[in-house]
């Protein structure tokens, strides 16, 4: 015998939806898509925000019927969602767009600022910082999806090792490796750009 639910509840929804009546999946995008599309806008590039959002509700509604009643709808159609935008990094990285490395004055003394940084703490201000967002994307895009995404959630969101895991759906283990290595990736890329454009006699 199905579980009795509150029918206007995340999981009610969920349980209509599944016996049929995907009209309620309305209900669900309706009170989770500004949940949705921050975290799209947060990984991907602003004019692809409204179609990533869309795929993300596309995707949790093909997997509806794998939702365990009791778990958290909102974590559970995050972690859908951050999947969707590893994805999406996947097919970019296919394609292999090469970011423009040139600097201007204000990106090198950002970039001199985060090569400077002896603490986690002092790198996770700098990276935060509005300014930083064309030299960071250049970064970011010299990581590999799953780096890049391991690195966005810990480091720019906030998120700890183990909140980032259960996003991804991978071990704590891999999210720190992945997270310790990006960090050291981002950290050479930045200098190979100071060392390109930095300023003269700079080793």
């Amino acid at each position: 015998m199905a579980q009795e639910l509150d029918p206007s509840s995340d999981s009610g929804l969920v349980q209509r939806v599944v016996a049929g009546d995907t009209e309620a999946y309305a209900g669900l995008v309706r009170r989770h898509g500004p949940l949705v599309r921050r975290i799209v806008a947060r990984h991907v590039p602003r004019d692809q925000t409204d179609d990533l959002t869309q795929e993300a509700f596309v995707r949790t509604f093909e997997s509806l019927a794998n939702f365990q009643l009791g778990t958290r709808f909102p974590e559970w159609l995050t972690t859908i969602t951050v999947r969707a935008c590893l994805d999406f990094w996947r097919g970019q990285y296919r394609r292999r767009e090469t970011a423009d490395s040139r600097l201007g004055e204000s990106h090198q003394e950002w970039a001199e600022r985060v090569t400077a940084a002896r603490s986690q703490d002092a790198f996770e201000q700098e990276t935060r910082r509005g300014e930083a967002r064309e030299v960071l994307d250049y970064a970011l895009a010299k990581l590999s999806p799953e780096d890049r995404l391991a690195i966005s959630l810990v480091h720019l969101e906030g998120l700890s090792i183990e909140e980032a895991s259960r996003q991804l759906g991978w071990s704590v283990a891999n999210v720190k490796v992945r997270t310790h290595r990006s960090r050291r990736r981002m950290r050479k890329t930045l200098e190979e750009l100071l060392g390109d454009g930095g300023p003269a006699g700079e080793e």
